[in-house]
């Protein structure tokens, strides 16, 4: 069960960035989202909806130009970044995992050692055996497949131990092999550490598969945010339902 209490809570979150010409688009404008500790959120949309933006402003890669993101009920925003602390509790793996010319094991140890911890061998067999490359540590991360390197991307977050995992398209572009590799791998964390999951995805299937919630992204603003059963069976935005039928929604 997920806790009451939000682990994370926007409020009037808006996010705009300056483009040629200096023309000012908004890339966001969230009136209000809440994600519960110990759930799974899909964020949903088309190309260009604000799903990235707002995932880097999960992980305090950007702040917002206005309103507050609360975490663990203290609020941070403009001019108010969190502390270190704070910003190692969150961790994001990315679409393409930028890894290290060094070994599949230094790799998952890196951030380990950012922190001090030098002496951690254990700790790496351990996570690596949890995304099946244990055979694969000793390996430079450069010869691996695409799928391999995107398993020691979650290795390498999985052994930081964040209560929020932010994922954005970690699957993009793999075959269905891989795919549900790491679906597995999430649904595990999320269900044996109860590590908070925001996955952002152009699968509608795959968000059907993992999310236990599911919020619509347009034009920087959720659509519709409900229980993915809802979301997907009983929609209640228009806009929704034609996202959901699979036709092109801007």
């Amino acid at each position: 069960m997920s806790d009451p209490v939000p682990l994370y809570h926007l409020r009037g979150v808006t996010k705009r960035y300056v483009g040629t010409q200096s023309t000012v688009r908004m890339v966001l404008n969230i009136r209000e989202l809440a994600i519960r500790r110990g759930e799974i959120v899909a964020l949903v949309g088309p190309s260009g909806a604000g799903k990235s933006t707002l995932l880097r402003l999960l992980n305090w890669l950007e702040t917002p130009d206005s309103g507050a993101i609360c975490f663990e009920e203290a609020d941070y925003g403009a001019g108010n970044e969190p502390p270190l602390a704070v910003r190692r509790r969150v961790t994001t793996v990315f679409q393409r995992p930028v890894l290290l010319q060094r070994s599949v094991a230094e790799n998952v140890a890196y951030g380990l050692r950012l922190r001090g911890l030098h002496k951690a061998d254990r700790r790496v067999a351990e996570v690596l055996a949890d995304v099946g490359l244990e055979a694969l540590a000793d390996h430079p991360a450069r010869t691996l497949s695409g799928g391999e390197a995107q398993r020691v991307a979650l290795a390498r977050a999985m052994i930081l131990e964040p209560t929020a995992l932010l994922l954005d398209e970690p699957t993009a572009n793999l075959d269905p092999y891989n795919v549900g590799l790491i679906e597995q791998i999430v649904r595990r964390l999320n269900t044996q550490r109860g590590t908070t999951i925001v996955l952002v995805t152009h699968n509608v299937f795959q968000a059907q598969r993992l999310a236990h919630r599911v919020a619509l992204l347009l034009d920087g603003q959720v659509i519709e945010e409900a229980a993915a059963e809802q979301f997907f069976h009983a929609p209640g935005d228009p806009r929704t339902a034609a996202f959901v039928r699979g036709e092109m929604v801007y």
